[in-house]
């Protein structure tokens, strides 16, 4: 697999573990969490879907990391 097939498998792998922490375990999180973990996110899922097919994987990495890291500090 190339590096950036390893990349994005990493993002995706986040982006389950937010699901899963959001859905399965259906934790109450405070409405400011919330929204920034979905800033995040759809700030994301915007630069994926680029009609001309250009997306920055560091800026996916970045964004779905730092939603990642929200709901991991709201855990400690």
């Amino acid at each position: 697999m190339t590096s950036d097939g390893l990349r994005l498998r990493k993002i995706q792998r986040l982006a389950h573990d937010i699901m899963d922490e959001v859905n399965l375990k259906k934790v109450q999180m405070p409405p400011e969490l919330l929204t920034m973990v979905i800033d995040n996110l759809s700030r994301a899922v915007g630069d994926l879907t680029d009609p001309s097919g250009n997306y920055s994987l560091r800026y996916l990495e970045e964004k779905v990391g730092n939603a990642h890291s929200l709901l991991v500090k709201r855990k400690l």
